[in-house]
Formats: structure tokens, sequence, C-alpha cells
């Protein structure tokens, strides 16, 4: 199937590793001039390499922290300078520290709400002119299952995360009559460095091995598996894409069926 996202420009934040990254190689492929960024320069410019040798797409990377303002205008504006505008966004950062309510500090609050609620809200509110200007777009964020389903140890990903898919579906009714699109894409299990961050802190506070930690997860999942990134990534990359052109307002989860919730 022609996904139509030839020539189409995209930023891609969060880019130099996980689930950004995968992401940012599949529109590459797809044909997609990519603009990516994340706080480490030396990292995004290493992700930039990698992606010249996997495609033939132009490739723009930039370093933005998205807890600047003054960053993402600049990378938004580099983007448009380099590329022309903007076709799609995706919204990614990535994750607070693991914590119980009671270990968490109100600095530690402050950052995760700084970093994935307003760092999300920058990020549209740049993209939008250039989309409204170009005829339409879309915009995908990433968020979490943990929005429907609350993660142990994890308080601060667990709120602020949940903030997301409500913006996510009041932006689907806004845009909508400007052709933008707006949807929200959950992740589960996905063998990322985060992922298996994550293992590592649950097996030290569970005083068990990494390897018993992650016994125990992969008893939570139907498919008995962690996901891959290309397997998000190819979620991401239709939602993105012309090719799910009436769906907006939308939230997908990629997880192995380990949601137990109907809706």
């Amino acid at each position: 199937m022609d996904l139509g996202l030839k020539n189409k420009i995209a930023m891609v934040a969060g880019a130099s590793r996980g689930l950004g990254f995968a992401v940012a190689s599949i529109l590459a492929r797809e044909g997609v001039m990519v603009s990516i960024a994340s706080r480490n320069t030396s990292a995004i410019q290493s992700a930039k390499a990698r992606l010249k040798e996997e495609s033939r797409s132009e490739i723009l990377a930039c370093t933005a922290d998205l807890t600047s303002a003054q960053a993402i205008e600049r990378w938004r504006d580099d983007t448009v300078r380099e590329f022309g505008g903007i076709d799609l966004l995706f919204v990614n950062s990535g994750g607070p520290p693991a914590g119980t309510f009671e270990a968490v500090s109100d600095a530690q609050w402050r950052d995760a709400v700084e970093l994935m609620l307003f760092g999300s809200i920058r990020l549209v509110r740049c993209a939008i002119p250039s989309m409204k200007a170009r005829g339409g777009g879309s915009i995908l964020f990433s968020t979490s299952v943990s929005v429907k389903e609350p993660i142990d140890n994890l308080v601060l990903s667990n709120v602020v995360r949940a903030t997301l898919p409500a913006l996510a579906k009041t932006l689907a009714r806004e845009l909508a009559r400007d052709g933008i699109r707006v949807n929200n894409l959950m992740p589960g299990r996905i063998d990322t460095d985060r992922v298996r961050e994550l293992d590592e802190t649950n097996a030290k506070k569970r005083g068990v091995s990494v390897e018993e930690q992650k016994e125990a997860m992969l008893r939570q999942i139907p498919m008995e598996r962690y996901g891959k990134p290309e397997e998000y990534a190819r979620a991401a990359v239709f939602l993105l894409s012309p090719a799910a052109s009436y769906i907006t307002g939308a939230t997908l989860q990629v997880d192995g069926g380990a949601l137990k919730s109907v809706l």
C-alpha cells in the first residue's frame, strides 16, 4: 500500500534513539524529508548518520531541549528554512524518573510537566502555522499504555502522560477544519533502552534478577514477548500518513495485547 508520504516533511522529537529513531527511520525510508532533534548534539548527529546510511531521504539534525520554548522555535525555524514547511509532527520525549508518589519531589513533578506536557504544547504550537499554510498536516503524540492502566512505580509518567490524549482529542476537534489530524499512540513493553532501564530499576526494587523481572513482565503479555521498535514505528507512520486520512482523535495501543481494558 502506498502511504502517500513521498516528499512530505516531518519533525520527529526525541529521535536520537528508541521509538523516535525508529519512527524517523521508517519515515525516511518512505521518502519523507525528516528533521530530527534531541538535547544531545553528538547523539542526534550520530542518528542522522545512521539514517543517511539507511535511506536516500534528506535528513536535518538539530539540538533541541524540549523544556526550552526558544530551542523548539529554533528547531522549527531551521526545519522550515531547510525543507520549506512542516507536514508531519511526531511528539515524543524521554520519560521521567521511576518512583512512587511518596518518593518524588515537587521539583520532579515540575520537571515532568515541563518536559512532557509543556514540551508537547510548544511543539504543536510551533508546527500548526506551517501546517495550516500548507493545507493540512498530521500530528501524533507518543504516550504510554499507562494512560489507560497505570504502571507501578511510575507515578510521574502515569499522571503527566495521561494529559496528552485529552490534549490530542481537543486538538483533533479544533484543527479538523484546517485539514490537520491529531492522534495518540500508546506503546506497551517495546524493547528500548528506556524499558531495559525500567526492568533494571524494578528488579532492584523487588530484589530479583533482571531476567526474573523480564519474565514477570512477559507473563502479562499475551504475545509473550516485548515489541520491536520498528513494530511500533510502522503503526506511527501509518497514523501520520495520508493513508489514515479519516482517522483523527483516535488512540491506538501497540502492546501485544497486554491491556485488559475493552476500550
